[in-house]
């Protein structure tokens, strides 16, 4: 058993925990107030089945039993936490996601064992100290990029990354469907986005400099009732799913389908298909009336399968050239007006703006598509560092901070020689446990429009699950703490503290079958001797 002082991500406060404890058996039973369904029916299929307890439906003041409960005096995802005599285990949370996220932290005071998909000890009773847990979130966007356009990642493991993220209070997936090497998603008015789109020959192994290929062809795709169930999965977690589709760059994949969207009074699209290398693609999306068709159909499909606020665009590293060289789009910028290629970008970023405000959701993008005004509703994904994204918030837009220099997981989590394609800078995880999201040049009304933060997972060099666990884990928790907890400043943040708490976390990752960097290094299985990465050495620049 744990006590709430080895809580990831820490909680807000914690009285207790006594020495007297609530045992939990195959006798304890669960009553759930409406509203707690979701996380009725979590408790039985995961807590459950790992500790083997039935959780039988009871009275609401069962001894020992335990209690789900709505507060409509709470904070939305706030929760409280009772543990004691006579009355049990109470969750009451302020809306129906507070109290899952309090179940998630009673399956933390279980141990390691309740991390497991069925019981190692069966028939053991599970004690929990006497104590009160309250909590709740800092920022409202809790959220992990995941890439699946570079490499293809099946369905399962996607719901297995839901689940990952519930277990550390993690609230938005960003998928990332399509790019120059994959799409992702099928789109029934264009199948061959994915007939063509979803598959390429080979694939560049390490960084795009490396000698090395993979000869295998690479790819996949979600089918329109795969990604029903993975947003009904993250539903039922409390996790919002906000999908991309990238435009106007890192399109070639759709362009290797339909090559009428590209520039083909420049270039010969026909001869195009899937990129098999990494980096910024030349060949990006024709600014023609018939494309803004094509993709308004793309996004109508899109909008049907996922119900979120947000639907992001891309709108990043959109080279001009193949515009400068084309008679058609240098016509289309003569007759809007436009200030250049620059200005065709946010037109083309513009309209999509407009056509998503009028059907009720609202873009987000990378903060190029600051470059020449957004409407007023968009948001931005500021990543080339801290720069865009207070230049947003300072314009009154709402932002997600998730900063190259300090939360993307593909960069290297140590200096040393046998980190696995070491690209970036060196972002250990003291490093992202002192990332603040807000930063400190914004006035309070400003950083109101931070939204929250978001840890991103780019997977060129990430071929399989395992690589994917060793570049997130264990710095997720760390961000899963900044994002969640209320935290000091970075410099007097405790992380001697937070690598105590740690020590009980690896044995809940390790029950999880998470294949995470271990604190001394590399295991022999998880280095890749000889495939060249691409590391920046000194610290990250801090703008």
């Amino acid at each position: 058993m744990t006590s709430g002082n080895e809580i990831i991500p820490a909680p807000r406060a914690v009285e207790g925990p006594a020495r007297c404890e609530v045992l939990l058996d195959d006798r304890t039973t669960l009553w759930a107030a409406p509203g707690t369904e979701t996380t009725e029916r979590w408790l039985r299929a995961t807590l459950g089945a790992a500790l083997g307890l039935p959780l039988r439906t009871g009275p609401e003041r069962a001894r020992d039993g335990v209690r789900l409960l709505l507060d409509d005096t709470m904070e939305p995802e706030t929760y409280r936490l009772g543990v004691g005599v006579r009355q049990g285990v109470e969750i009451r949370g302020g809306d129906p996601a507070g109290v899952f996220w309090g179940a998630q932290t009673l399956r933390q005071l279980l141990g390691p064992e309740a991390f497991r998909r069925a019981p190692v000890r069966p028939g053991t009773r599970h004690g929990i100290p006497h104590q009160i847990i309250e909590d709740g979130p800092r920022f409202r966007w809790r959220g992990l990029l995941l890439d699946v356009a570079r490499h293809f990642m099946p369905k399962e493991g996607v719901l297995r990354q839901l689940d990952l993220m519930a277990a550390h209070k993690l609230n938005v997936l960003h998928f990332h469907l399509t790019d120059d090497q994959g799409w992702r998603i099928e789109i029934e008015r264009h199948p061959r986005l994915t007939e063509v789109g979803s598959w390429r020959s080979r694939t560049k192994f390490g960084h795009r400099a490396s000698p090395l290929w993979d000869d295998r062809p690479h790819g996949g795709f979600y089918t329109r009732d795969d990604i029903r169930e993975i947003v009904a999965y993250a539903a039922d977690r409390h996790i919002t799913v906000v999908p991309e589709i990238d435009v106007p760059g890192h399109s070639q994949a759709a362009i290797a389908a339909y090559p009428e969207l590209g520039n083909t009074d420049v270039v010969d699209t026909r001869a195009l298909s899937v990129w098999d290398t990494w980096g910024i693609n030349p060949n990006v999306l024709a600014p023609t009336d018939a494309t803004l068709r094509f993709y308004e159909g793309v996004f109508e499909e899109v909008l049907d399968l996922f119900p979120s606020e947000f639907i992001h665009v891309g709108g990043d590293e959109c080279p001009k050239d193949q515009w400068r060289a084309s008679p058609t789009a240098q016509a289309r910028i003569e007759e809007l007006g436009l200030a250049g290629e620059d200005g065709l970008q946010a037109w083309f970023i513009g309209h999509f703006d407009t056509w998503l405000a009028a059907r009720g959701r609202r873009l987000i993008g990378w903060d190029e598509i600051l470059e020449g005004g957004l409407a007023e509703g968009a948001a931005v994904s500021s990543w080339r560092g801290r720069a865009g994204g207070i230049a947003a918030a300072r314009a009154g837009h709402d932002v997600v901070m998730c900063p190259e220099q300090q939360v993307y997981l593909d960069h290297r989590q140590d200096g040393g020689a046998d980190e696995p394609v070491p690209i970036g800078y060196v972002r250990g995880l003291e490093d992202v446990y002192r990332f603040e999201p807000v930063p400190p040049e914004l006035t309070p009304e400003e950083a109101r429009h931070v939204l929250g933060a978001q840890a991103n997972v780019w997977t060129e060099t990430m071929e399989d699950a395992a690589r994917v666990d060793y570049q997130v884990f264990p710095r997720l928790a760390a961000f899963a703490e900044v994002a969640w907890s209320r935290l000091p400043a970075p410099e007097r943040r405790d992380f001697a503290g937070f690598e105590r708490r740690m020590a009980a976390h690896y044995g809940r990752l390790d029950a999880l079958g998470v294949a995470y960097r271990p604190p001394g290094g590399p295991k022999p299985w998880q280095k890749r001797p000889g495939v060249l990465g691409r590391p920046i050495e000194g610290p990250p620049p801090d703008r």
